[in-house]
């Protein structure tokens, strides 16, 4: 008795076969990777008027303005302004701030003041007279504006 040539049954495969899903998942994230840092070049913004109410305070804040010209003028507790210098404005706001941790402290630039000097006023004011918050001063939107 002769037999034939024996034929095994194949079994079927469970597994699934994940390699196009890697491929198609590498593309995206190249796709990903090229677009994601040319979303944020060339924003123009434009800031926002606010009709918002001011806040309300227990105490006269301390104001720090500085003019055009990067001129230091103090405001404490309501006092009159008085011209100072960086290192007596760190001074005296440090010195009030200490007594009185919960006022406010505010820095009013001159709109035509570099953005630089008013920098150096809340960096002054946060390192050298220990200021944890420090505001910036505007004026409200005008009505038709």
């Amino acid at each position: 008795m002769t037999h034939g040539p024996r034929r095994r049954k194949r079994r079927l495969k469970a597994d699934i076969n994940v390699v196009p899903y890697i491929d198609v998942m590498l593309v995206l994230l190249i796709i990903f990777m090229v677009t994601a840092p040319l979303l944020n070049l060339g924003v123009d913004i434009e800031l926002p008027q606010s009709d918002a109410r001011p806040l309300e305070q227990r105490q006269d804040p301390v104001i720090v303005s500085v003019d055009r010209d990067g001129h230091l003028f103090l405001t404490v507790g309501g006092a009159d302004q008085r011209a100072v210098t960086g290192e007596e404005m760190a001074a005296q706001v440090g010195a009030f701030v200490r007594q009185n941790p919960d006022v406010a402290v505010y820095v009013a630039g001159d709109r035509d003041t570099p953005y630089q000097v008013v920098y150096e006023v809340l960096t002054t004011l946060q390192t050298d007279a220990g200021v944890a918050r420090a505001g910036l001063m505007s004026q409200p939107a005008e009505a038709g504006g």
